[in-house]
């Protein structure tokens, strides 16, 4: 039982953190997702330029 009641304190004080990490991650999952976009279609453009 003391395992038990450890955990629900824990999950309280972090439950802000875990929220915050989560957008933070969505952010950079996009970030690169769009860099990835426009990286690919710099390169496609520029192939097709000096190609």
């Amino acid at each position: 039982m003391s395992d038990v009641s450890r955990q629900n304190p824990n999950e309280e004080d972090y439950g802000d953190l875990g929220e915050r990490r989560n957008r933070r991650i969505r952010i950079v999952a996009w970030t690169v997702i769009i860099a990835l976009i426009l990286g690919g279609g710099g390169a496609t453009v520029l192939t097709l330029l000096l190609g």
